[in-house]
Parts: C-alpha cells; sequence; structure tokens
C-alpha cells in the first residue's frame, strides 16, 4: 500500500516530508517484531501509528489493546497489565486476566508509557526479554507473545537521567524510534486539517461548512499550537457550533487562540465559556514548565553564591547567568541574595497557581479525581503526586 492510500485508509491528513518519514518507518516496521517507541507533543496524533503498525504486521488477525499508562493508579496497575489471582489483594474475588495475557498473539499499545512506576517497569522488561509475566499473587510465571508498541509525550532521556525510567527498558522500547512532528513543523497541512475537520463538524451539526477568509487563513498557519492537532480539532468545533456568519475573519479567529500576538501566558477568554477547559490546559502545563525553569534558574544563582573565585570568564550555554555574573565585578553579595529570593518568591507564586488550578478542577468535577486530571491536561498518576505535594484533600 503507497502513502495516499495508507493516509487515506487511517485519516491521516497532510503531506510534510517528516510526516511521510513518520509514516513510511511505521509501515517498513510493522512485518517485523521489533519493538516501538512514538514520541511527540501531546496532541499530535500518535495513537494513529500503533494501529498502523498492527494492520500491517502478521499479528493483524490478533487482538489489538491499546492501554493509557497514565490513567490507572499504581495500586492497581500491575493487576491491569499482568493480572491477578483470587485472593491476591483485598477486592480480588477472582483470578484475572491482565492486558498482556489477553493480547497474546497480538499488539499491545502503552500509551504514556513514561508514567509507569518503576516496580511495574520491572515487570515490563522481562516481558519484552523473555515474554514471561508473573500475576499479582501468583509464583507461577507465564509466557505471552505480544509485540508491545510505546507512545510518550516526555522526554524519556530527561527521566532516565532522573531516575524515573529504566535505561535498559528504554532502550528496549527503543528499538525503533518514531517521531511525530508538531503541527507548528507542518504549516502546509494546517489549512488542509482545518477544512477537514470542518466538514466533519457540519455533517456532524447539520450546519453549513465554516471557511477561512486569506487572512484568517494566514493567523491560523502563524499560530504556534500548542495542544497541537487535538487543539486545532477543538477550535473548528467551536467556531462551527458558536459563529452564526460561517466565513471567519482573522479578528474572529484570534479569540479562539490563546496566547496569539504575545509569548507571555495565555489570557482566558470570559466571553466564550467553549475556550476555557482548552485554555486552562495549556495554562496549566505552561505553570509546570515555568516552574521547572525557575527552579534551575535558582539552582545556578546558589551555585554562583557560593563560588566567589572565578579568574576566567568561561562560555557556558548551559548556564548565561553565571557567564553574565563573572563578567561583572560589581555585583556584591546582597544583590546575589535578592536575586535568589526574588526567584524563591516567583516559584511559591507559580505553585500558587498550579493549587489554584487544581483546586478549581476539583470542585467544577464535584471532587472527581478523574475528571480533574482529563481538564487539567495531566494524567491521573500526576495529579495524585500534585495532591500529596501540595497536601490538598
Amino acid at each position: 500500500m503507497d502513502l495516499s492510500s495508507l493516509k487515506q485508509r487511517f485519516e491521516v491528513i497532510g503531506s510534510t516530508p517528516e510526516l511521510n518519514r513518520a509514516l513510511d518507518i511505521a509501515r517498513q516496521v510493522a512485518p517485523t517484531d521489533l519493538s516501538v517507541l512514538v514520541t511527540g507533543e501531546s496532541g499530535v496524533g500518535k495513537e494513529v501509528f500503533p494501529q498502523i503498525i498492527h494492520h500491517f504486521s502478521s499479528r493483524k488477525h490478533g487482538p489489538y489493546i491499546a492501554v493509557n499508562c497514565g490513567a490507572i493508579p499504581d495500586g492497581t496497575i500491575d493487576s491491569e497489565l499482568f493480572g491477578h489471582e483470587k485472593g491476591s489483594f483485598t477486592g480480588a474475588h477472582d483470578a484475572r486476566k491482565g492486558y498482556f495475557e489477553v493480547a497474546n498473539g497480538g499488539t499491545i499499545f502503552l500509551d504514556e508509557v513514561a508514567e509507569l512506576p518503576l516496580a511495574t517497569q520491572v515487570r515490563l522488561l522481562r516481558v519484552l526479554e523473555s515474554g514471561e509475566f508473573i500475576k499479582v499473587g501468583s509464583s507461577k510465571a507465564q509466557k505471552t507473545n505480544v509485540r508491545v508498541i510505546a507512545a510518550t509525550n516526555t522526554n524519556v532521556l530527561q527521566a532516565v537521567q532522573k531516575g524515573r525510567f529504566r535505561e535498559d527498558l528504554y532502550y528496549r522500547l527503543n528499538t525503533v524510534p518514531i517521531n511525530i512532528p508538531p503541527l507548528r513543523e507542518r504549516k502546509e497541512d494546517i489549512h488542509l486539517l482545518f477544512r477537514k475537520f470542518a466538514l466533519d463538524f457540519a455533517e456532524r451539526y447539520q450546519m453549513p461548512v465554516i471557511s477561512l477568509t486569506p487572512e484568517a487563513q494566514a493567523t491560523l498557519r502563524n499560530y504556534y499550537w500548542p495542544g497541537n492537532v487535538r487543539q486545532l480539532k477543538n477550535v473548528t468545533e467551536q467556531l462551527s457550533v458558536i459563529e452564526n456568519e460561517r466565513i471567519i475573519t482573522a479578528e474572529v479567529l484570534k479569540n479562539y487562540l490563546p496566547n496569539y500576538n504575545t509569548s507571555a501566558l495565555p489570557v482566558l477568554s470570559h466571553s466564550k465559556e467553549q475556550t476555557i477547559s482548552s485554555e486552562r490546559e495549556i495554562l496549566y502545563n505552561i505553570l509546570f514548565e515555568l516552574r521547572n525553569d525557575m527552579n534551575a534558574l535558582k539552582q545556578v544563582v546558589h551555585e554562583l553564591s557560593q563560588d566567589r573565585n572565578i579568574t576566567q570568564p568561561t562560555v557556558n550555554i548551559s548556564q548565561p547567568v553565571k557567564v553574565a555574573h563573572s563578567l561583572d565585578s560589581d555585583i556584591t553579595d546582597t544583590e546575589e541574595i535578592k536575586d535568589s529570593e526574588d526567584i524563591k518568591e516567583e516559584n511559591l507564586s507559580l505553585e500558587e497557581h498550579e493549587k489554584s488550578l487544581i483546586k478549581i478542577a476539583l470542585a467544577k468535577n464535584d471532587g472527581n479525581r478523574k475528571s480533574a486530571a482529563e481538564e487539567l491536561g495531566i494524567s491521573t498518576r500526576t495529579l495524585y503526586r500534585k495532591l500529596n505535594e501540595y497536601n490538598i484533600d
């Protein structure tokens, strides 16, 4: 099957070289039994590639199971993946087959694989190396013949360096890497996707198809699209349902694009309730990234305050603040301490924003943590970790 037929079958829109390359790799690796790791930002459509690989493999008549590892609590994930014996824990009234047993002879897709606990990662590594697994509460090893395809939107190498992901498991999963480009790197595909979504929503809601003026098309192409294809689809749906005029101008379109004209935090629109959820997701993710950046900057300032015997300035791209300070002989210890305190205060401010967003999401969803996590755009496990970190009941 050529790429055009493949795209039509799996409803893949676009023709950028990076996307075509990813599809070609998926098609070529499909007949093998090699493990594949699909990477890319949230919302780029990673879930399509495991389906393509399974369809073109010798296992296509076997089961295909997709598992969102980030949506399963730590306490039950081993049971979900590998099964359990009767009486192995409270509530285990009957023996249960896990996904790896059910998927025998087929393919299992592990989405958000970087969210797996370390203990579960050890079990997964054993499956990949020997095809063996042990049910929870059992001492008997069982065999399974499963092809594993994993996906993640996080930097796994950074997780390995921080001790959150096993290095040996990473290399076993990453036998064949497939990277999906973000939407902002597929500018020529953006309007094609918009037209496809507009046609779909016009048919679904029984209304005329929306279209864009030339200026609006340029606005669409120039936007950063932090939520990628998923965000574009949501924006198209909102426009299709809310706007009475079916020809969308650039001014109207910008009302649905958070943070269009600035690199600062997105400003939530109160005039369109339908945009609040997606904007909150973007805001929440940016706050997490900003907090990490502030922690890194705080560490640089701390190192600077400990080392005042710099004789020659050294160009170090990873620590621009330290270079700049080493060239400035007029900076005093008092100024350094003040800078460090300012960073701490700003970091605390970001933490308060995180807490506030979490509390708002929980209140809106009547305390349902799974629904709150979905609204915040994070996994349930990440939400539980944040609740413990901030002592939120």
